[in-house]
């Protein structure tokens, strides 16, 4: 009954990070297989508006989205810490504890996201040809808020005790439906973007019923029983410790999205369109960091758990090693064939042009993107609440002016869009640098010296300390 579920306080860190982050980054990918079926349907088969209209609602979408899963994934990293230290009682109370949080949260923003809809897309500024469109998707969306959330919580659960699979399986069957139907709705009975809304929810919809109903068959944490169902105030509050500031560092990222958001549109349909491409294959790009970061945040989990606190740094190093291969590999990739992956989404040329400069420009910061997940990952995996809340915060920051200091004041115009991204990147990777020289040799009572720059990268990996 528990072969899908992985102790990683024993055996290599590399194996059991690769081995549960490649099912964990098929599913990754196939998750934004959605958003990129429903591009490239609406950009080829109804049109460029409707193309840009999907791209103007995504910052807000995230920023509900955000709200909810923080929460979600807080409570998988308390998961992860009872599992490692063998306490199975305190993983079910979890599980139904964080159950009972993402029940409400998500019907509380989703009406809050349908009712503000109209006004936030006037806030960014929502040019008046795609307006209607945007509208539309945003509210369709809003009302699949409950069923994301809950499937993105099943899956934190499932990864906390170390199961990538399961997740991925259920995910790629909902993006084939996904797929599917947005042939059928948007190509066969030409719903137009409401289609391909349609589509999306359906799909969230099963996933979320069939991956439960899996669960609690071949799972015995998610065998849940009369004892086992209080909700207490002790683990609402770790779990609210620490996905509150989940919560608020993505809300803080959407919240920094919507304001480049309004620099994009303030440019018209052409950059919005060129913005909403290269933005989709960025989040693709992001999906084997985010991929890593949630494999070294069930492996710190577990093994800061187990009071292995050597294996919490051999993971990190582990991480480090794999994300710098990894950056060398999209970089060049996003250098000369990013035009070709462009052309996918759209058929303008001149939007393809665009695109395809924007990529090569974010593509040379990858390095720094890579850092700041390979950190975070590890720093959520040992309960460092704070630190994303200090990575929202500087994100909203340098969102908030890199973007207007570099199109309107020094004159590097739509470029300037791209180019401010990479440097937000590189202030939000040296800020989460910082926080590993300082919290996690506090935290896993590190030699001094790793907090130089060598000991950063080749401090030996010696101590066990207990943190309790």
């Amino acid at each position: 009954m528990k072969s899908n579920i992985t102790d990683m306080t024993k055996g290599s860190p590399l194996k059991h990070i690769v081995l549960f982050a490649l099912p964990t980054l098929i599913g990754n990918i196939f998750q934004q297989i959605y958003n990129l079926a429903d591009s490239m349907i609406v950009g080829r088969f109804i049109g460029s508006d409707a193309f840009a209209a999907v791209g103007a609602t995504s910052s807000i979408t995230f920023l509900f989205f955000a709200l909810c899963n923080g929460v979600g994934n807080g409570g998988g990293i308390v998961a992860s810490q009872y599992y490692g230290a063998h306490d199975d009682d305190k993983v079910k109370k979890c599980i139904v504890n964080t159950g009972m949080i993402m029940l409400m949260v998500p019907l509380i923003f989703g009406i809050l996201g349908f009712t503000l809809a109209p006004a936030l897309l006037r806030i960014l500024d929502t040019p008046a040809p795609i307006m209607q469109d945007a509208l539309l998707y945003t509210r369709f969306m809003c009302v699949g808020l409950l069923f994301v959330s809950l499937y993105n919580y099943l899956s934190s659960m499932l990864k906390a005790l170390g199961d990538s699979k399961t997740p991925l399986y259920f995910l790629i069957g909902s993006t084939i439906v996904n797929v599917i139907l947005d042939i059928l709705l948007v190509c066969v009975f030409s719903l137009g973007i409401m289609g391909a809304a349609l589509a999306t929810v359906i799909s969230q919809f099963l996933s979320v019923i069939l991956c439960g109903i899996h669960a609690y068959r071949t799972n015995p944490y998610f065998r849940i029983s009369r004892s086992d169902l209080s909700v207490t105030l002790k683990m609402t509050y770790r779990i609210v410790r620490l996905g509150v500031p989940m919560s608020i560092q993505f809300a803080l990222i959407a919240v920094s999205s919507m304001a480049l958001q309004r620099v994009v549109n303030s440019f018209g349909t052409t950059v919005v369109a060129a913005f909403t491409a290269t933005n989709r294959i960025e989040q693709l790009i992001h999906q084997p960091y985010m991929t890593l970061a949630a494999s070294l945040a069930t492996f710190s989990g577990q093994n800061y758990g187990a009071k292995r606190n050597d294996r919490v740094y051999a993971g990190y190093r582990t991480g480090l090693i794999i994300m710098v291969s990894l950056t060398a590999i999209l970089m060049f990739f996003m250098q000369f064939f990013g035009k070709s992956v462009a052309g996918l989404f759209v058929s303008d040329q001149q939007v393809i042009r665009l695109a395809a400069k924007g990529l090569q420009i974010t593509s040379l910061f990858y390095l720094a993107l890579g850092m700041i997940y390979v950190i975070r990952g590890v720093l959520t995996g040992i309960g460092d609440a704070l630190f994303s809340l200090i990575n929202g915060v500087v994100e909203v920051i340098g969102r908030f002016t890199v973007p207007i200091l570099l199109t309107a004041y020094l004159g590097y115009g739509a470029a300037g869009i791209w180019l401010s991204s990479g440097i937000v990147w590189m202030i939000s990777g040296g800020t989460a640098w910082l926080r590993y020289a300082t919290y996690f040799r506090k935290k896993v009572s590190l030699p001094s010296r790793s907090g130089s720059v060598r000991g950063f990268l080749f401090a030996r990996s010696n101590t066990s300390s207990s943190h309790m």
